[in-house]
């Protein structure tokens, strides 16, 4: 396969600061070891294939700094310039951005005149790879896309909605980890190979899967839990249903309103034959989410979860950073199998999506002592609002307490 040329630009603050709140474990083997991740870089989470990297470059403050995640190691700041020896090393280029002003340096503005640049290079970049979380970089993506070019997105937390529509392709925080680590990527992002309109190709497992839900529906006495048949059908079929994104459908629901059962009504817990039996009587007693939470879930991603599924999210992390040192990535896997194990089927994306929140919101999983459940629930309450107020969606004091009710987190004013 043809090697697609790429240039790949780094603002290094963004993402290391990022990393490090939600785990700083790997966020320091992200700055150690740039040419381990690179390297799986090259032939993961492609576009149109494997890259051969034709620029290489890494923005830094020399002055910048966190605080030292470990206050074992007696020292009360990180400084960056400590990983430009392991940046250098790996081959990139490493741009020293000193700070403009007490709250930004020059990263973003250099970063977007030289891919501007690189456009008029005599070879051509077939895929830029713009490492940073900063919307500010949302020009420079419709830029690129008018040159038609390829664009990929490394994003180290949850970017605005804006930012990330412009790309080809998004690399989450949860994928970055998973790379640093050398673990398989589990992408949201699974391709569809379409063998005819309209219709996925069905790995051979799903001719079992149709058997198995036809059989279930038929001799169910009353509506079935989607939940508890999501994770029933897990554990027949196996891990392959997650691997194929359930068979390509982008999901269990989707899977199985692909099968068209006579007289399927669905609601947002359960599935029932309309012609013998009445409609669950609460649909898990969650409801349809309020107008609030609905105006917020498109501009901040938030998970499409009903309310009585929130809380047993964070009791599993909570449960979680209690009995283990902590890995974003195990924590995710983790939590998903043990709701899993409860009748719950949350997406390791949604449980991703609460922790880096949390993070953000002040009680992070690795902290200690590790956070309660009513603390992960405040602090992830805490960050949609924030987000919220950040991306100029307005709310009054009455639609706050109804997003915080509806994400079962307890009222700071109670």
């Amino acid at each position: 396969m043809a090697r697609v040329r790429a240039a790949l630009y780094l603002d290094f603050d963004n993402v290391f600061s990022a990393l490090i709140r939600q785990d700083p474990d790997v966020a320091i083997q992200f700055a150690e070891e740039p040419g381990a991740w690179l390297s799986r870089l090259t032939t993961s989470l492609t576009v149109d294939g494997p890259r051969r990297w034709l620029i290489l470059r890494c923005y830094m403050n020399p002055g910048g700094w966190v605080p030292h995640p470990d206050p074992a190691a007696g020292m009360q700041r990180l400084y960056y310039s400590r990983f430009r020896p392991y940046f250098v090393n790996a081959g990139f280029e490493v741009i020293d951005c000193p700070r403009l002003t007490h709250t930004k340096n020059a990263a973003d503005i250099r970063m977007v005149v030289d891919a501007v640049d690189a456009l008029g290079d005599p070879v051509q970049h077939d895929e830029f790879v713009i490492a940073s979380g900063d919307s500010d970089m949302t020009p420079l993506l419709v830029r690129l896309r008018r040159a038609d070019r390829r664009t990929t997105i490394v994003s180290p937390a949850d970017a605005a909605l804006a930012f990330t529509s412009v790309a080809d392709r998004l690399i989450t925080s949860q994928e970055l980890l998973e790379l640093v680590q050398g673990e398989p990527v589990e992408s949201e992002e699974q391709p569809v190979v379409v063998t005819a309109p309209g219709e996925p190709e069905q790995p051979a497992s799903f001719d079992q899967f149709r058997d198995l839900v036809t059989w279930r529906f038929t001799a169910a006495p009353g509506p079935l839990n989607l939940a508890s048949l999501a994770h029933d059908l897990r554990r027949q079929l196996g891990t392959g249903v997650d691997e194929s994104n359930w068979f390509g459908f982008g999901g269990f629901v989707r899977a199985l309103e692909s099968l068209r059962l006579p007289h399927a009504k669905f609601s947002n817990h359960f599935v029932w034959d309309d012609s013998r039996h009445g409609p669950p009587e609460t649909a898990g007693g969650a409801g349809s989410a309020p107008e609030p939470v609905v105006r917020l879930s498109a501009p901040l991603g938030l998970p499409r979860l009903p309310r009585d599924m929130w809380p047993p999210v964070y009791q599993a992390l909570a449960d979680y950073a209690a009995g283990h040192h902590f890995n974003l990535t195990e924590a995710t896997r983790w939590a998903r199998d043990a709701l899993a194990e409860q009748g719950v089927d949350v997406s390791r994306s949604a449980i991703a999506f609460v922790t880096r929140g949390t993070a953000f919101g002040g009680a992070p999983l690795y902290r200690t002592p590790p956070p309660n459940a009513e603390e992960v629930a405040t602090a992830f309450a805490d960050n949609v609002l924030n987000r919220a107020e950040a991306a100029a969606i307005a709310l009054t004091e009455e639609e706050c307490a109804e997003v915080r009710s509806w994400l079962g987190a307890p009222d700071p004013k109670a």
